[in-house]
């Protein structure tokens, strides 16, 4: 009898429970209790007691991340490198093909007549203007390359048609003289540097002086062929120790397309079949005249007849 008013109350108690959830608009899941306060806290506090990351942890994901960097920098490096080489020969073929066209106008070269004369008198008939690239190596040159450090200023002048120079100096084409109608052959940009700063690493562009420096700061080297034999020498790639290939031996064909007419190549006389040769230190900024082309400084040299 007890048994049976035990179930009787219980069952009174659930229905009474439901009735009120009813009244309430509340309704819980069947088999669910009421929450209470102290399980939400202890939610909380399990939680808010998780461990962060430990010293251990922080290092492993700094190192992880100068792996990385160093792995990526090279790789950077060598993109922009790339870049600039590009760059370069674009500028040296925008050079070529601005003498190109300004001896299809003028009949003539775009040199001073003093640069002409010492071709012709001195030194076979072509001119390079090396400017400080080889001032930098006349230790190891024949005393006759003093006339090659004149830079390449007043092509540029000449060329953009500029008879004052950023500084205020005047250039060879004064009142227009070398440029009579007044035409821009060579749109380059103007770099504002100024040489006397002696950065070490100076912009690329037209400095205030008119040297027109290529990307690593280095001056472009111009050789051209005045005495109009088709056949172009410039003061470093005409030498038999950069431009034989194989170096010491009897061959006239040289690096990067020249060739020797002379027999068994036994001259300096190594030449492009061309009118203009434009080229650049490239990134080491450095040249050797005693190293063949492919080696040491010379091997990163940008070259416009390649």
């Amino acid at each position: 009898m007890k048994t049976i008013l035990m179930k009787n109350y219980q069952t009174d108690e659930s229905r009474a429970s439901r009735v009120e959830g009813r009244k309430s608009g509340v309704r819980r899941p069947a088999g669910s209790r009421p929450s209470t306060p102290w399980r939400g806290e202890a939610q909380r506090r399990r939680l808010d007691s998780r461990p962060a990351f430990t010293i251990v942890e922080l290092l492993t994901v700094i190192a992880i991340i100068g792996i990385l960097a160093a792995m990526l920098l090279p790789v950077l490096s060598r993109a922009k490198i790339s870049a600039q080489k590009r760059q370069a020969q674009v500028e040296m073929s925008q050079i070529v093909g601005a003498i190109q066209q300004y001896d299809s106008v003028y009949g003539r070269f775009p040199v001073s007549s003093a640069v002409q004369q010492t071709a012709s008198t001195t030194l076979g008939g072509d001119f390079t203007y090396g400017g400080s690239v080889i001032a930098s190596n006349l230790s190891l040159l024949p005393p006759a390359y003093v006339a090659y450090t004149t830079n390449n200023s007043e092509v540029i002048a000449i060329l953009m048609d500029l008879t004052n120079y950023p500084n205020g100096s005047l250039t060879v084409n004064t009142n227009h003289q070398k440029n009579p109608q007044r035409t821009i052959f060579l749109n380059a940009k103007m770099s504002g540097y100024d040489p006397a700063a002696n950065d070490p690493q100076p912009p690329g562009g037209v400095d205030i002086t008119g040297v027109y420096r290529d990307p690593w700061g280095s001056p472009y080297v111009i050789s051209m062929d005045l005495n109009y034999d088709e056949q172009c020498s410039d003061a470093i790639y005409c030498r038999r120790l950069v431009s034989q290939n194989p170096p010491g031996s009897t061959s006239q064909a040289g690096y990067n397309g020249l060739f020797n007419p002379d027999a068994n190549g036994a001259s300096d006389n190594y030449l492009y079949h061309g009118k203009v040769m434009v080229w650049s230190a490239g990134p080491n900024r450095k040249i050797d005249p005693v190293e063949p082309a492919d080696d040491r400084e010379n091997r990163d040299n940008v070259l416009s007849w390649q």
